[in-house]
């Protein structure tokens, strides 16, 4: 965990805090089973630990697997990680640019200025998508930019910064996909309680509103709200993520608020008229009983980790089994949330969709104490726990569960270098994006309606509390110079766009 001081967090304000280590919070990454509620790893494993319930592993077959046809191939980016110029052309402030600025808070003191420099360089790297042949390209619009105040008019360099990029992306014949929201809310909307309240879904709405009548050319997906679950989890009850709260009761009211300015921003679209579809981007990862008596423990943290996100979006509902003191569930009354929903709230967050985006990293084991477990390698980023047939059951399961689930597209998966200097020879990263695609291609061929897949990330960039020193990128920067170097694993990418197939390792 590369010296993470392992700061037990509590919030005294609320009687549902509950304490939380940044250690933890390494482990958990973006849930894993909801904070402190799971405080403890099993040591290392390559296999799943005795009486683990999980997929087994898959032979690939020798021969290139061929992607569906229409398929996009792209990389994905967000705008905090890589725009840098956090105060060029009337940018308002940000709560990352809060959240870095503080002492502590983001490994080696790094902010998102400069970032990889992409506010000033990006027709340099809307060519360099280009030499690599990417049919896609996934960015996020910076709230901040469009509304500095996170109200109000509308701030035209702001608008004509993001005009370019999508005129220049299809002008090199890649299609533009775009985030409305990844993690960037302008700081006076959390002055003034942030997702928390419920103010912000609204006005979610209408900067959502704004884009989508300033970006009428895009013909990818628009997503709405990047990872809900790791705004809640990590911003509002850990802290270890902007905006540094640690309240299980903000994180819930996180949690509902996130789903319904989804639902209000779905909306906006359709009376936009805009292009394009419409979807959310849900970070889901299958959850694993290890051990005996570790079933009712996994069936909760499930309900943690994707059913309350997916059901909402897809169900009109929430599930009963993801609050409460039993193992696996988050520590918090079903009260505080059934509180939260107004009439007709769940008839919004479950509005049709045309797309929904599916953010896979891996996956986690539980057993019956409701502790975190880890059954499988991990990469650089100790959280993520590698087991590539989950991309596959993930797939599946949404197409299993959820029967007017819309078409589904893999918007991030990918691992860090192991080195926090960066690499180009980066073979670890080339398998894995092998063994995932080819996952990816599984799902396809037993009919599962998926059509597109994102790597994370374009670049290396600003890896949120872990600063400068995680390297997601297919490209590596150099953040002294900000020069450009595709690794081993775009060139390894590049010739499965170009051949339209995943070849066998």
């Amino acid at each position: 965990m590369r010296g993470v001081p392992d700061r037990t967090v509590r919030r005294t304000t609320s009687a549902s805090a509950l304490p939380v280590s940044r250690r933890d919070v390494l482990r958990l990454g973006g849930g894993a089973l909801a904070l402190g509620a799971l405080a403890a790893c099993t040591p290392d494993a390559g296999t799943p630990s005795p009486g683990a319930s999980a997929t087994p592993t898959w032979t690939p077959p020798a021969s290139p697997m061929r992607l569906p046809d229409g398929f996009v191939l792209g990389a994905a980016t967000s705008a905090f990680q890589v725009e840098g110029s956090t105060t060029a052309d009337g940018r308002g402030r940000s709560i990352w640019d809060t959240f870095a600025a503080q002492p502590g808070n983001v490994r080696g003191g790094a902010t998102g200025d400069p970032a990889a420099d992409h506010y000033r360089r990006w027709e340099q790297d809307v060519d360099l998508m280009a030499e690599l042949g990417l049919d896609g390209y996934r960015f996020s619009v910076a709230w901040p930019r469009i509304q500095p105040t996170g109200s109000g008019p509308v701030n035209p360099a702001g608008v004509d910064f993001y005009r370019r990029l999508v005129d220049r992306l299809l002008e090199r014949g890649i299609e533009p996909a775009v985030t409305l929201y990844h993690w960037d809310l302008p700081q006076p909307l959390q002055d003034r309680g942030g997702w928390a309240a419920r103010d912000t879904a609204s006005r979610f709405a209408d900067y959502a509103a704004l884009v989508f009548d300033a970006l009428p050319d895009v013909t990818g997906p628009w997503l709405t709200i990047n990872e809900p679950k790791t705004t809640a989890y990590v911003g509002y009850g850990s802290g270890y993520h902007a905006p540094g709260i640690r309240d299980v009761d903000q994180m819930v009211a996180a949690v509902h608020h996130q789903l319904l300015g989804h639902g209000l921003a779905v909306r906006a679209f359709r009376a936009s008229g805009a292009s394009g579809r419409v979807g959310i981007a849900l970070n889901l990862q299958p959850v694993y009983p290890a051990g005996e008596g570790a079933h009712e423990a996994a069936v909760r943290a499930d309900a943690v980790e994707n059913r309350l996100f997916l059901d909402p979006v897809l169900r009109g509902a929430y599930p009963d089994d993801a609050l409460g003191d039993l193992p696996g569930q988050i520590p918090a009354d079903p009260a505080v949330l059934d509180a939260l929903v107004q009439d007709g709230d769940l008839a919004t967050t479950s509005e049709p969709l045309d797309v929904l985006a599916i953010q896979y990293y891996g996956v986690t084991g539980v057993d019956s104490s409701g502790q975190n477990v880890q059954l499988y390698p991990t990469s650089d980023a100790p959280w993520q726990q590698i087991h590539p047939e989950g991309m596959y059951e993930t797939l599946v399961r949404v197409r299993d569960d959820y029967p007017t689930a819309p078409a589904l597209v893999v918007t991030e998966n990918g691992i860090p270098d192991r080195t926090p200097d960066g690499t180009t020879d980066d073979a670890e990263r080339v398998e894995f994006l092998r063994a995932h695609l080819q996952q990816v291609a599984r799902a396809a061929d037993d009919g599962v309606d998926v059509q597109a897949y994102y790597a994370w990330s374009l670049l290396d960039n600003f890896e949120w509390a872990e600063g400068l020193d995680q390297r997601w990128g297919l490209v590596h920067v150099d953040f002294a110079t900000q020069e450009r170097t595709p690794k081993a694993s775009a060139r390894w990418y590049a010739g499965v766009v170009a051949q339209r197939a995943v070849p066998p390792a």
